[in-house]
């Protein structure tokens, strides 16, 4: 049967410790209505687009990082093992929810993104669908994906990004806004994977006419 294993995040020190304890207040007040806000038609789709993107295997391990109120985990195959990470223990609730329409083999379990609790190369798989705007430092976020995920591992990204270099002046202002609803509008992919073993395979528009970016990375070595 799903299984829901809790742990306690792993700390974080100076601002993104901070930026992390705003996000666990924010995310315990969107928890409620946050598959009401992410379950519309462009998101189900572009996630389904994701997942098909990743061409998984009976048997597959695949770690979900910011798995949210579990939106994933009914598109997920059933043969497939799934490990599903978030800071917010409010998120995880929703998540643990949909446990009977995940896959069997499923662990939800408290953690911070930016210092996984896994061994290295511990994955087949990684999911990062609207994770890397959201937690305080996205290049540290991909650094640890890299280290627990085996060379060859397929990892793919559904989120928003910004397509310049500098982000206009009214982007810039929104930004202080959306900042503090958790998500940051001006995140571009390029600058996250400097450093980090990972690099892009495919980028694609997705949804909202393309305000949004279906990635594909593998490891450098691969």
């Amino acid at each position: 049967m799903p299984t829901r294993t809790p742990q306690g995040p792993v700390g974080t020190t100076g601002d993104s410790n901070l930026k992390n304890s705003w996000n666990r207040v924010i995310y315990a007040c969107w928890a409620p209505v946050y598959d009401r806000l992410i379950g519309v038609r462009p998101f189900v789709r572009a996630r389904r687009n994701a997942i098909e993107l990743l061409n998984l295997h009976a048997d597959d391990r695949v770690l979900i990082v910011g798995v949210g109120t579990g939106a994933d985990l009914p598109l997920l195959p059933t043969d497939t093992e799934i490990v599903g990470v978030d800071f917010s223990r409010a998120m995880l609730r929703g998540a643990a929810g949909k446990l009977d329409v995940a896959p069997v083999q499923t662990q939800l379990i408290a953690a911070d993104a930016m210092s996984l609790p896994f061994r290295d190369r511990s994955f087949d798989a990684v999911i990062l669908n609207l994770i890397l705007s959201v937690v305080p430092d996205g290049r540290t976020c991909l650094r640890e994906v890299s280290r627990v995920s085996r060379p060859g591992a397929r990892i793919v990204v559904f989120d928003k990004f910004l397509n310049t270099r500098t982000p206009p002046i009214w982007r810039r202002a929104a930004n202080l806004l959306t900042r503090l609803f958790g998500t940051d509008i001006n995140r571009r992919i390029d600058a996250l994977l400097q450093g980090t073993g990972l690099r892009i395979v495919s980028e694609r528009p997705s949804a909202f006419r393309g305000a949004y970016l279906l990635i594909e990375l593998r490891h450098e070595s691969c």
